[in-house]
């Protein structure tokens, strides 16, 4: 299924004539927005490859503007929530003027062959590509198609951190809750992709990549960063009406096989009792069994979010106080929010609430993930409040 593109100046916009962007999720296409809100000017990164360049530098490149409408090509998830979310954010794109093309990649046979013959000649003639996840194999499959000398990589999520890192050291595009499982002959067969597209992504003399990007990540040498401060949903949205209570943002760890479930919903109602939290925000890939049980057991309501946490918070109503789990919103909430006088609150990950399956480097990642909040956004541990 495609979605048809709506004309935003008496002409049918032309997909693929300005940047295309690929995503997946409804976080990627947020973020590809904040980047054609601000977009050109880009920063390149300095000639040494440190990390820091910031949005507020004068430019260094062409402020030429793009050469069309941007198009964003949906790779259309299967479950129902994130498909959900993807389309209410396409609805925000195509107001901003986006060309918008839906493709059923998954969850039908021969779906992917089929989205990437449609795709083709797009790819092929694009001069400037738009990602949001490297991780991808849909993705990775896809980027061999591509000719473009300008990419662009927005965040996934705490991906970002990942991505960059493993750039700098050449590892494998593989994200780090299965980077300790054994690999399949199905992860072998995509490792020929996955190793194309790191080569792909690497910047080099023929190509530019850009890093937009609201994490602490460190790009590699010769990579451009630009801040991404949300710039677009401030301007968009709110301020949001606080209310005297405080929320709780749920994660999607048990899911994933990184946090026990049981540990999750002991610690889940301890916050719940200690921090007089009433609002549960559930994360899209969250299990409705899991939402259930937490409701009848801690009394907390559960709420399914219809956008990205980052607008709906900035639409309101937003609790005062703000629990979070380690996760992406640790560090996108205090930008999106910044002003509105909400504190944002991290809550550890402990050792002992991580299952037997779940990667040596769990902990350290979503520690990792708590501490740069604090020490960038100033946010305070829920044990501290």
């Amino acid at each position: 299924m495609t979605a048809e593109p709506v004309s935003t100046a008496g002409q049918p916009p032309v997909p693929g004539a300005g940047a295309v962007a690929l995503v997946e999720s409804p976080v990627q296409l947020l973020n590809v927005l904040e980047w054609a809100h601000i977009h050109p000017p880009t920063v390149p990164a300095d000639p040494a490859g440190r990390a820091g360049a910031d949005a507020s530098a004068p430019a260094a490149v062409s402020d030429e503007p793009a050469a069309g409408p941007l198009t964003v090509v949906v790779l259309s998830p299967v479950d129902p929530t994130s498909r959900g979310q993807l389309r209410r954010m396409a609805e925000l794109a195509r107001d901003e003027g986006a060309v918008v093309r839906w493709f059923e990649a998954r969850g039908t046979r021969g779906g992917l062959l089929r989205t990437a013959l449609s795709l083709a000649p797009l790819l092929f003639r694009v001069r400037h590509l738009v990602i949001g996840d490297p991780f991808s194999r849909l993705v990775q499959v896809l980027l061999p198609l591509c000719r473009a000398r300008e990419l662009t990589v927005v965040d996934d999520g705490t991906a970002t951190m990942e991505f960059t890192e493993i750039l700098a050291t050449g590892g494998r595009l593989v994200r780090w809750h299965r980077s300790g499982r054994r690999r399949s002959p199905l992860d072998a067969a995509f490792g020929i992709f996955s190793s194309a597209a790191r080569r792909r992504l690497t910047p080099g003399k023929r190509r530019h990549v850009e890093l937009f990007s609201a994490m602490p990540a460190t790009p590699p040498p010769g990579m451009a960063l630009r801040t991404n401060r949300f710039a677009w949903t401030r301007s968009r949205f709110g301020p949001p009406r606080t209310l005297t209570s405080t929320d709780l943002i749920g994660t999607s760890l048990v899911e994933t096989g990184v946090v026990d479930p049981e540990r999750y919903l002991a610690v889940v109602r301890s916050l719940a009792e200690r921090h007089g939290a009433k609002r549960y925000f559930a994360h899209r890939r969250e299990a409705v069994d899991k939402l259930h049980r937490l409701a009848a057991e801690t009394g907390l309501e559960i709420v399914r979010p219809d956008l990205p946490l980052e607008l709906v918070a900035r639409r309101g109503p937003i609790g005062r106080t703000v629990l979070s789990f380690p996760s992406t919103v640790v560090h996108t909430l205090p930008l999106a929010l910044g002003g509105t006088g909400v504190r944002i609150v991290v809550v550890d990950i402990d050792e002992e609430w991580l299952t037997a399956a779940a990667s040596p480097r769990a902990h350290t990642f979503l520690t990792g993930i708590n501490h740069s909040a604090r020490d960038l956004h100033g946010l305070a541990p829920a044990g501290d409040v």
